[in-house]
């Protein structure tokens, strides 16, 4: 028996044959923007490829961008240092002068005069800004970090240990050239000097800080602990003179600011309160220290004082995906990296880093020049500008270091980009040429198809195609 088959199946057929051929056509035209992967279905492997390279190729052009505003940040804050350093390298040869013993009078205000003039000019470069944004006031960057005195202040005056006491008197190696060790000055009512180490609270002599304790070293013992437990009588009559008593213990934040201002009577903890003396003022003030029943009062010195406005915290700027490395991911340098601490602020002080130690410090210098203190000068004051511009130079060289290795992720994330790049086109690219070739055999196609159409259809269908 025959199987007759009606117009209307030849009709659907050839309509959805012609839609098969307009989709393919469809499909083609969109490959001509380069690409052969626009959706899922197109190639299922390929297009879950794309997907994990498209994530890498965010990733790198995030990285880069870090990058570049890292190295940005990093190259204007190693100019401002590298300048910061030459005037501090001046102020260090400023200091060496001054303590010359044959410097007159007027010499010593020349040369103060041209110290605060680097100091007022370091204090002004700290505030440098890149755009709206402070390079040294930490996460606080739009903040102005640092803020000097015009009027003067009295800041407790530490002792600062040379390389010979720090090794006797707080056991370090000889060879430290970046942080300061230092006592705290009082005098007794006779205006005699002693110095307070607020480690071990023993209160030392003049006489035994200048030479004594030299004596001991000659002895065989070379800190002041190993003295201590010796049972020479020499030794012990030498510490016995040197060692004027034993402080209560307590801590420098009990007394000084981290500024080195003395606390107010009010901010002082009563657990400690009686052991110290106060002076007249409104409100009173912490002025002296009882030391076995003896009254002394800390030694201050006239001079203007830094105060640091921004933080401590650190911009990271991610350079390569993984685990953070805070250490090799910060930017930034804040006031207690570039100007380091000191008695006042250090972490055995009980008081938050200042930001401005060295600063402050290198103002007291500017002071004892501008009081002609040769002793001071000689003894403590090229110590402290010697420490001050080697904490900034050390600084300095990180953020150098720093740049280099960004510079040289930087150069590794181009080549990785370019990989990535070609990773994309091998997954997605499209063969200009083969798809040129497809696309005219495709519309020729379905061309040809629409004209054979319209003669074998019926006639209304042909008129409606």
């Amino acid at each position: 028996m025959g199987v007759r088959i009606g117009s209307m199946h030849f009709m659907y057929n050839y309509q959805n044959s012609l839609n098969k051929a307009y989709q393919q056509q469809g499909k083609l035209f969109e490959q001509a923007d380069g690409s052969s992967l626009h959706r899922a279905s197109d190639n299922p492997m390929n297009y879950s490829k794309l997907l994990r390279y498209n994530v890498s190729e965010n990733e790198n052009t995030q990285y880069r961008e870090n990058i570049k505003t890292a190295s940005s940040w990093m190259k204007n804050s190693d100019d401002v240092m590298i300048h910061m350093t030459e005037m501090m390298q001046t102020l260090k040869e400023k200091s060496v002068q001054a303590a010359n013993s044959d410097k007159a009078e007027d010499d010593f205000a020349a040369i103060h005069k041209e110290m605060f003039a680097h100091m007022q000019e370091i204090v002004s470069v700290s505030n440098t800004q890149l755009g709206d944004r402070y390079l040294f006031a930490g996460q606080k960057d739009l903040t102005k970090p640092f803020e000097m005195s015009l009027e003067t202040y009295d800041r407790g005056q530490p002792k600062n240990l040379d390389v010979s006491q720090s090794a006797f008197f707080k056991g370090t190696d000889s060879d430290y050239n970046t942080e300061l060790f230092q006592m705290l000055t009082v005098t007794d009512d006779a205006g005699n000097s002693y110095y307070l180490d607020t480690e071990n609270f023993n209160l030392y002599t003049q006489d035994f800080m200048t030479s004594g304790y030299k004596e001991v070293i000659a002895h065989g013992y070379t800190t002041i602990d190993a003295a201590k437990a010796s049972t020479d009588t020499d030794v012990k009559a030498l510490l016995n003179k040197g060692i004027a008593g034993t402080a209560d213990k307590f801590q420098v934040a009990d007394a000084f600011t981290n500024q080195g201002l003395l606390q107010k009577q009010s901010d002082v903890p009563d657990s400690v309160s009686n052991m110290f003396t106060y002076d007249d003022q409104n409100p009173p003030r912490v002025k002296g220290i009882k030391i076995d029943g003896t009254e002394y009062t800390f030694k201050t010195v006239k001079q203007n004082i830094v105060t640091y406005n921004g933080d401590n915290n650190l911009i990271s700027m991610v350079k390569l995906n993984g685990a953070t490395d805070p250490n090799a991911d910060t930017v930034n340098s804040t006031g207690a990296t570039m100007f380091g601490r000191d008695i006042f602020d250090n972490a055995n002080s009980g008081n938050e880093a200042s930001g401005t130690a060295m600063l402050n410090e290198l103002f007291c210098v500017c002071a004892k020049v501008n009081d002609a203190d040769l002793h001071w000068m000689s003894s403590d004051g090229v110590t402290v500008a010697d420490v001050a511009h080697s904490t900034m130079l050390v600084q300095e060289t990180k953020i150098g270091a720093r740049q280099q290795l960004y510079n040289q992720v930087e150069t590794m994330l181009d080549r990785q980009a370019d990989n990535i790049t070609e990773d994309i086109t091998n997954v997605s690219g499209a063969d200009i040429a083969q798809l040129a070739t497809k696309l005219m055999q495709q519309t020729a196609l379905y061309n040809l198809s629409l004209s054979l159409g319209g003669r074998i259809l019926p006639q209304s269908l042909a008129d409606y195609l």
